[in-house]
């Protein structure tokens, strides 16, 4: 049952980002950008949590997750130092999903040869 309920929850997320790209003037940037600060709020409110207690992996790896892990990883640094931790926080909680992003793209360069279109 948990595969399922990440699988719709995650797919859920994922068709509300394809619906605003299709249905809006919104650039993809800014519905990427949204749903990131989208998890930072409702991590803020204390929120994102019961959808990741329910869902799983279906909450955590779409861009909601990654404002999830920022939001979670700032409030439990400024619990342990204080107000340092609004700096550390996100970059300490995020750091594993943001080196695997730059790895895999230095990686993919490689790889692949840019063009022209």
């Amino acid at each position: 049952m948990d595969f399922l309920w990440a699988f719709l929850v995650g797919g859920a997320i994922c068709v509300i980002g394809q619906l605003l790209i299709d249905l809006t003037k919104l650039t993809p940037a800014r519905i990427l950008v949204s749903f990131v600060v989208l998890g930072v709020v409702l991590e803020g409110f204390g929120l994102y949590q019961y959808l990741v207690d329910f869902a799983g992996c279906g909450a955590t790896v779409p861009l909601t997750g990654f404002g999830y892990t920022l939001a979670k990883g700032t409030r439990e640094m400024i619990n342990e130092t204080g107000w340092l931790g609004i700096f550390t926080g996100p970059l300490s909680s995020g750091a594993a999903g943001i080196s695997a992003a730059i790895i895999s793209g230095l990686v993919v360069s490689f790889i692949t040869r840019s063009g022209t279109k």
